[in-house]
């Protein structure tokens, strides 16, 4: 990095991921800024930043994690406190956005997604830098710039570099939904594809969202629904794999892994089916509840995400759970907007689709 404008170059984390922010900092030469965020008694946030950021390019870390709603506030008051004093740009780096998966209106709700992202802007915020968000077009709920950056290289790296003999592999789509990525792995690689079908989970598309359900009450006036076709009922078909991977290592290959059954599930049918190794690749690894245990007990044999998401506590409690460093990634990411350069670069040959 330029020598002259490190000066003018601020880091600071908030609780969700120290060791991220160490990382990315060491590797821009710079030290993380002085900033304790802590909770009074009364479960209030609280932010003291030690450091001055007057006039400074401050780039704030901080990821979702279990503790979802406290990372957001953290970040919140955090830009809130740097915009106050004065800073001249204010960029959130969040490897994992927080409330990604709730970026469509499901019955009664709302876009909670869409809500996050105002107050990120409103708070402050003027640039924001992510990775493999769930939906690409969670990018237009921001009235800001977002770089959305890809993990997928150092993926397919950990796949040609540590699983031995992955020529003899294919990549498997969990659902139909992620077969689009699954493709796009395979084709780097130069491997098949196979795509399970009618997954026992209730998948995110087959969600009741309440534009089909019938009034309650009818009119005593005018029934004007009468002539309307019935909406049929989906009824999923039984599992099955559509695709060869018997004698094969199946690796599958997703955005995020949170609850493991589904992944389990279909792990099992693989393992019927004559796939002798079994990997779990994901960018988020936020292996909630009892997941640990249940990749243990199943034929699962590795499951490979990236630390966007802090999971040393899950890592004791299962081996087959490995990580992937992306921080080089994120400190380029930050290195190239505080010099103003071009951004094309990192994604440069990097087209996977979410």
């Amino acid at each position: 990095m330029d020598r002259s404008k490190v000066g003018e170059l601020m880091v600071i984390t908030g609780n969700s991921h120290p060791e991220l922010a160490d990382l990315i900092a060491k590797r821009l030469g710079i030290k993380v800024g002085a900033a304790s965020i802590y909770h009074k008694t009364n479960r209030e946030t609280m932010v003291d930043i030690a450091d001055s950021v007057r006039g400074k390019d401050v780039y704030i870390i901080q990821t979702g994690t279990k503790d979802v709603n406290n990372n957001i506030m953290e970040l919140l008051i955090m830009a809130y406190a740097c915009k106050t004093s004065s800073a001249r740009s204010i960029v959130g780096v969040i490897p994992y956005l927080p409330y990604s998966k709730q970026c469509k209106m499901r019955k009664r709700g709302c876009i909670v997604s869409k809500l996050v992202a105002k107050m990120m802007c409103r708070s402050g915020l003027n640039h924001l830098i992510t990775m493999d968000l769930h939906q690409k077009e969670i990018q237009g709920f921001f009235d800001c710039p977002v770089d959305n950056l890809r993990a997928s290289p150092f993926l397919l790296q950990y796949i040609q570099e540590s699983i031995p003999d992955f020529r003899n592999a294919v990549i498997v789509a969990r659902d139909p939904g992620s077969a689009k990525k699954a493709t796009s792995y395979a084709e780097r690689l130069r491997l098949g594809i196979a795509v399970i079908h009618g997954e026992q989970k209730e998948a995110e598309s087959d969600m009741v969202d309440g534009r089909h359900s019938p009034p309650t009450l009818r009119s005593r006036t005018m029934d004007a629904a009468r002539g309307m076709p019935v909406m049929t009922a989906k009824e999923k078909p039984p599992i099955n794999v559509v695709g060869d991977v018997g004698g094969r290592i199946a690796i599958m290959v997703d955005d995020m892994i949170d609850d493991v059954r589904s992944f389990v599930a279909a792990a099992e049918v693989l393992k019927e089916r004559g796939a002798y190794k079994i990997y779990v690749m994901a960018t988020h690894g936020l292996l909630s509840s009892d997941a640990p245990r249940l990749i243990e007990d199943s034929p699962i044999d590795e499951v490979v995400v990236t630390n966007t998401i802090p999971h040393e506590i899950q890592k004791m409690q299962c081996h087959k759970i490995k990580t992937v460093d992306i921080s080089v990634l994120l400190a380029e990411a930050i290195r190239r907007i505080h010099n103003k350069e071009s951004m094309s670069y990192l994604f440069r040959n990097v087209t996977l689709e979410d």
